[in-house]
């Protein structure tokens, strides 16, 4: 364990989250050296805490919101790396960003609609926008590949914007390498279609493969790897030849993360151990887990660390609930973590992605946690203190 992460924990009055950036950047220098082959887009809606860092190693930053834009400008991030995203892209706040980023940036169409309101924009301003078309993956994200035809042939007609890819995602934590495979050969044969069809030239890509996270014990490997393996030989196949850029979140951003929080109460019920931590699923969401069925990895500290464990307690098991008034805030169901007791803290493993955005925040007004980040150069470093949010879900004027 991190001895900073110890030290923090040991010392805190709440649960928080502590982001390891050495392991953050390591991640994303390690995904470089096995994908020589395409550029990498970090989708900063994992974790907005990141986006500053990520911003330095990654070739682009996915923005699906006017507060995430808020947020990069915030970081001081170039606008030559965001690229606009969203299924949703209101005129008043599109028309902000354009205003501010104009042609730096890049911007992804989603609807026949969109791509007017690109238009419009781009000829106020007086700019050509570079756009990408993104191509649905059967879903309300994007158009099919009709709709893409049909903006292709709209965007042609427009000397303020400048058609230069396709951008298409189908889903996070896919189970196994062959289908970003499948998906890749897909995209080579549409977009050969499209440019034999048009006569025009589609430079780039941009593909989000979902490549999954290991966040369980139960999961019997990384499989991170053979899907990095798997896609650069993919893309190495392709008949098309244009740019490909990988647009990924918790990749990245997972196993950099833990999420502490302490034992405050324990019982036996019904024959099951129960530990209740301050924490809760509000603040701890692992993708797929289900009232506590998978055993995501713990670490224990305990309250007296010279304590010798007791013979035949090693692998003890606990039901670990949090503070919710709601039987589906399991964290984790029969977990292996030895005997616990009322003090003692425990840390949840990669919980860097999703985690300290996802959750029911606001559910019973519990306080915001502290969110602290570390590095070897930086040392520890709080990102946010612990906020009370009970001020969002009363109607009294006094609390703001």
């Amino acid at each position: 364990m991190n001895e900073a992460l110890r030290e923090k924990a040991l010392s805190s009055t709440g649960p928080f989250y502590f982001f390891d950036l050495d392991v953050f950047r390591d991640n994303i220098r390690r995904i470089r050296e096995m994908t020589d082959v395409a550029g990498l887009c970090f989708a900063m809606k994992c974790n907005p805490f990141l986006v500053k860092e990520a911003s330095a190693l990654v070739d682009r930053i996915e923005v699906c919101s006017y507060g995430e834009y808020c947020i990069c400008r915030q970081a001081g991030v170039d606008p030559g790396k965001l690229l606009i995203s969203g299924v949703l892209k209101k005129p008043l706040e599109l028309g902000r960003i354009v205003e501010e980023c104009g042609a730096k940036a890049r911007y992804t169409v989603e609807s026949i609609d969109q791509l007017k309101l690109f238009i419009d924009l781009a000829e106020r301003e007086n700019e050509r926008l570079c756009i990408y078309i993104r191509l649905s993956s059967g879903n309300q994200f994007g158009l099919d590949q009709d709709g893409v035809r049909q903006a292709i042939r709209i965007a042609a007609g427009s000397q303020s914007i400048e058609l230069v890819g396709i951008h298409y995602y189908s889903g996070s934590q896919k189970r196994k390498p062959e289908k970003p495979v499948r998906e890749i050969e897909k995209l080579d044969k549409f977009i050969r279609e499209l440019e034999q069809e048009a006569g025009i030239r589609i430079g780039e890509i941009e593909y989000g493969p979902g490549i999954p996270a290991r966040y369980f014990m139960d999961q019997k490997e990384d499989l991170s790897d053979r899907f990095f393996t798997e896609i650069r030989e993919a893309i190495s196949r392709m008949e098309w030849k244009g740019h490909i850029t990988l647009e990924m979140g918790r990749i990245f951003a997972a196993s950099c993360g833990s999420y502490v929080t302490r034992v405050l109460d324990t019982k036996r019920s019904g024959g099951i151990n129960y530990a209740i931590t301050d924490g809760g699923m509000h603040q701890l969401n692992y993708d797929g887990q289900l009232r506590g069925m998978y055993h995501p990895f713990i670490e224990v500290i305990r309250k007296d660390d010279s304590a010798s464990v007791p013979e035949g307690e090693e692998t003890k098991r606990w039901t670990i609930c949090g503070c919710l008034c709601t039987v589906n805030d399991v964290i984790s169901g029969e977990a292996a973590t030895g005997p616990l007791s009322v003090g003692d803290l425990l840390v949840f493993g990669n919980a860097g992605a999703y985690s300290c955005v996802e959750g029911m925040a606001l559910f019973l007004s519990h306080e915001l946690p502290e969110i602290i980040s570390y590095s070897r150069d930086q040392g520890i470093m709080v990102l946010r203190k612990s906020k009370e949010c009970y001020c969002f879900n009363t109607a009294s004027q006094e609390m703001f």
